[in-house]
C-alpha cells in the first residue's frame, strides 16, 4: 500500500534558493515539489524551514558515547543507540562512524583495536532495523602506530566501508606540530612528567620512521579495495597537500593552515572544516579559523566534529555569512552527498530518499529542529 505524506505551509531549501512550498513524501522518496499550497497537509510546517536530512563526514560522537568518562568502557550497543539517537535528533539522517584502525602496544601511552568487533555490531544492528538513521563506517587509518594493516585486513568491501584517512599524529607534524600544545594535552591526559613526555615523543616518531611509508600504501590500497573514498587528515602546507593528491585523496579533513586549504582547492579536493571551530570562532588547538577560509571562498563542507548540534547552528551561521542559506545549508547536505559519492540524497529533488528536516529559528538566530524524517519515516 503507497503511503503518502504531504508537508506543506514550508520553506523549502532547494539547491539554489529557499522558496516557499509543499513537498510530497510517498514509499520514503520525495515524490513532487511544488510552490503551491493546494494539497490537502499531512504536516504544517507552519512556516518553519523544510531541508535535506544533513550529512555527517566525520564525527568523534560515538567514541564518546562509547567512553563517556576516562576509563569507562560502556555497553557498545547501548552507545550505538544513544549516538544514532542523538544524531538523528539534531538532523543529521546519514553519518560515517569514525573509528580508529591502528593501535599501539607499547611505549607510555597505549591504545588497543576495537574498531573490527564494533562495526560488527553496528552492521548487525542496523541489518536487525534498531537505528533510526543510515550509518556508514569511516576508518581512521593512523600512520603511527603498530599495527595499521592488519587491522586494515579485517575488513572487506562488504563492510559498508565508505572513507579511509589518513591520520598522522606524529608529534612535530600537522596538528601537533606544535609539541607544547600536544604536552598541555598528553601530559594532563596521562600524568606523564617531561622526562616521560620525551620519552613518548620519541617512541613515536620511531614508529613514524618505521612503519610510515608501508602505513600509508596499506590504507591506500584498503580504500581501493573497499571502493571508498579516500581522505587526508590536519594537511598543514603545500607538499603535504600534493602527497594526498597523489594518493587519490579527493577530500580534506580539516587543513591547518590557508596555504593547505587553497592548495586543496587548487587540486580539486573538498576542504572540510569544523562546525564546532565555525560557531566557537576559531580552532581549539590554534589551526586555521573556518571563518576565515569561508570567508576566502575555500570552506566547502562542514563537520559536526565532537559536537552534533554544531553541524546545524553552524550552517546557518554560514548561510548568514554568505547571504545565501541555501549555500550554507549545501555545506551539510549536498556537498557532503557529493563527496562520499552518495547520488541518492543531500537535496530536496524527487527521486531521492525523503531524509529531511525542519527547522525554524528563534529571535537570536539559533535553529531549532522540530521534526526530522530518515527514509520517509519519522525519526525525531
Amino acid at each position: 500500500m503507497t503511503q503518502e505524506i504531504v508537508i506543506g505551509n514550508a520553506r523549502l531549501v532547494l539547491a539554489d534558493r529557499v522558496q516557499t512550498g509543499t513537498l510530497v513524501i510517498r514509499d520514503g522518496r520525495i515524490a513532487e515539489i511544488d510552490s503551491g499550497t493546494s494539497r490537502a497537509m499531512t504536516v504544517d510546517a507552519d512556516g518553519d524551514y523544510l531541508a535535506p536530512g544533513m550529512v555527517e563526514l566525520h564525527t568523534d560522537n560515538l567514541e564518546r558515547h562509547m567512553q563517556p568518562r576516562p576509563k569507562v568502557d560502556w555497553p557498545h550497543a547501548a552507545a550505538i543507540i544513544a549516538h544514532d539517537g542523538e544524531l538523528a535528533s539534531v538532523g543529521i539522517t546519514t553519518v560515517f562512524d569514525a573509528m580508529r584502525v591502528g593501535s599501539i602496544n607499547s611505549g607510555r601511552s597505549r591504545y588497543g583495536r576495537y574498531a573490527r568487533p564494533l562495526a560488527t555490531e553496528l552492521l548487525d544492528m542496523r541489518a536487525a532495523g534498531a537505528l533510526r538513521i543510515s550509518h556508514f563506517l569511516h576508518l581512521r587509518a593512523e600512520v603511527c602506530s603498530e599495527t595499521l594493516a592488519e587491522e586494515l585486513a579485517e575488513f572487506g568491501p562488504e563492510d559498508r566501508v565508505g572513507i579511509v584517512s589518513l591520520m598522522d599524529h606524529t608529534p612535530g607534524q600537522r596538528q601537533f606540530r606544535d609539541v607544547t600544545k600536544l604536552a598541555a594535552y598528553v601530559q594532563g591526559k596521562h600524568g606523564l612528567n617531561d622526562v616521560e613526555f620525551l620519552e613518548h615523543i620519541a617512541h613515536l616518531q620511531g614508529l613514524r620512521d618505521r612503519y610510515g611509508a608501508a602505513h600509508e600504501a596499506a590504507a591506500v590500497e584498503a580504500a581501493q579495495r573497499f571502493g571508498a573514498v579516500l581522505a587526508s587528515h590536519d594537511d598543514t602546507d603545500a607538499g603535504q597537500v600534493a602527497v594526498s593528491a597523489g594518493y587519490g585523496v579527493t577530500v580534506a579533513e580539516f587543513p591547518t593552515t590557508v596555504e593547505a586549504a587553497e592548495a586543496g582547492h587548487a587540486a580539486g579536493i573538498a576542504n572540510i572544516m569544523g562546525a564546532p571551530n565555525l560557531v566557537r570562532g576559531g580552532s581549539h588547538s590554534g589551526n586555521v579559523a573556518a571563518k576565515e577560509l569561508a570567508e576566502m571562498g575555500l570552506l566547502d563542507i562542514l563537520s559536526s566534529d565532537y559536537v552534533p548540534a554544531s553541524l546545524l547552528l553552524g550552517a546557518v551561521m554560514l548561510g548568514d555569512l554568505w547571504g545565501d542559506m541555501a549555500r550554507g545549508i549545501a555545506t551539510v547536505t549536498a556537498a557532503p552527498a557529493r563527496a562520499a559519492r552518495l547520488a541518492d540524497r543531500g537535496a530536496l529533488a524527487t527521486g531521492l530518499w525523503a531524509d529531511l528536516m525542519r527547522f525554524r529559528r528563534l529571535e537570536n538566530g539559533t535553529p531549532v529542529v522540530r521534526g526530522v524524517w530518515s527514509k520517509g519515516v519519522r525519526v525525531g
